[in-house]
């Protein structure tokens, strides 16, 4: 007699994320909490029931799967023996003679107790949900980056994430998931208020971010706001909390694991390398931050914030910054006219931060007229709107009017600026 799939279980699986192996170790867990002695299932087991061959397992298990799920046995594809009588006797696990006194009685209490119904179950689809949001705040960035309204949004956003926790049921996996989308979602805040030059909001974020992600147990979620600290420290001019910060994130074994997180973290330790005038191990960190990039297998997975901007040309970006900190105004535009050829096309903001940093390196080597029509390429709306591109200009000028008083250039540039402050 052929023997059909549990389709039901099956889908159930597929919704909240479990693979055999996975709901295996959950059920065994479940199971020394009900009864104090280990389960010993495994994938093969699982793999029993989604294939039918196991139609209704044993009592204390049929319990675990009810409280995992929500749902009878039955809603999970199971069939009790007495709708198959002329089926031969279902197969019974081996668990259920190891467990059956114990299990019996400790499910026979817990089944008296009423329980309290759950106004839904959260599932893996929630999450994806989330993290498409989290994709288009990722996108916003990268245009509009530093904008409060992007803080504002990323925040309410991880209220929502943790506001699902007690929506309803979920399995472990399920609440991991949501605290690491959660701390994502904080880790953007805390950049957009970084870009945005609001450190004492971006402090806040950060610790609310910390606690999620240690929640989440996600090692790339921690690499991320880690770093973040780092490059946070380094723009409030704090070098020594910069370094720390960022060799947290340098420690985690995803690092070891995945040499494109190393790569990163090797990158910004040359930003903070720059800050704290260490020119010569300069050269030296940025190869290194190479052949980790070189390393990376481009098909291993990777979490969206990283995909969307850890390139050649942030890596180009960040050794920039680096040598325009030190002095090395020569080599700073070197890496300038590098990023620039190689950003992507969505990078709108890292375009002008980059322009305006190019701008900063001619303008130090007196290059007066060539630094002047490099900045006049910063788009109104970046030179205005984003903080970051916003001081670095004001420098620009300040510095521009220091070293050519009263020159064409400068009343050009002059009134170049005064036309964005023109209402259209």
């Amino acid at each position: 007699m052929e023997v059909a799939r549990n389709v039901t279980l099956e889908n159930w699986m597929k919704e909240r994320g479990y693979s055999s192996n996975a709901l295996a170790r959950e059920v065994n867990s479940r199971l020394e909490e009900l009864t104090g002695k280990a389960g010993t299932y495994d994938g093969r087991r699982v793999r029993d029931w989604r294939a039918g061959r196991v139609r209704w397992p044993s009592t204390a298990t049929r319990r675990i799967l009810t409280d995992l799920s929500g749902k009878p046995p039955t809603d999970l594809g199971f069939i009790p023996p007495s709708r198959t009588p002329m089926a031969p006797a279902p197969q019974e696990d081996p668990m259920y003679r190891r467990t059956l006194v114990v299990g019996a009685v400790s499910a026979a209490v817990a089944a008296a107790s009423p329980k309290t119904a759950s106004a839904r179950t959260i599932g893996m689809s929630d999450v994806e949900r989330l993290r498409d949001k989290f994709t288009a705040v990722i996108a916003s960035d990268h245009k509009r980056g530093g904008q409060l309204d992007i803080e504002q949004r990323a925040t309410t956003l991880a209220d929502t994430a943790l506001n699902l926790q007690n929506a309803g049921s979920a399995t472990q996996r399920v609440r991991s998931s949501l605290y690491a989308t959660a701390a994502s979602f904080r880790s953007s805040a805390m950049w957009a208020a970084i870009d945005g030059r609001r450190f004492k909001d971006a402090l806040a974020h950060m610790r609310e971010a910390q606690l999620l992600a240690e929640l989440s147990g996600d090692q790339a979620i921690k690499f991320r706001i880690w770093s973040h600290a780092g490059t946070l420290y380094r723009h409030m001019g704090r070098p020594a909390d910069a370094r720390a910060a960022n060799d947290v994130a340098r420690q985690l074994h995803i690092t070891r694991r995945d040499p494109a997180f190393a790569s990163l973290g090797l990158a910004r330790q040359l930003a903070i390398q720059g800050t704290s005038h260490e020119l010569r191990s300069l050269p030296r960190t940025f190869d290194e931050a190479r052949n980790a990039m070189d390393r990376a297998d481009p098909d291993t997975p990777r979490p969206v914030w990283l995909l969307a901007f850890w390139d050649e040309a942030e890596l180009h970006s960040l050794a920039l910054s680096a040598y325009l900190a030190a002095g090395d105004w020569v080599t700073a535009e070197y890496h300038a006219h590098q990023c620039l050829a190689s950003l992507r096309p969505h990078m709108e903001r890292s375009r002008a931060i980059t322009t305006s940093r190019l701008a900063l390196a001619q303008l130090a080597q007196k290059d007066v007229e060539t630094a002047t029509h490099t900045a006049m390429k910063v788009k109104a709306e970046a030179a205005t709107q984003h903080p970051r591109v916003s001081h670095m200009l004001q420098e620009f000028g300040a510095a521009l009017r220091a070293m050519a008083p009263g020159s064409t250039t400068t009343h050009t540039w002059n009134e170049h600026t005064a036309a964005w402050r023109t209402p259209a």
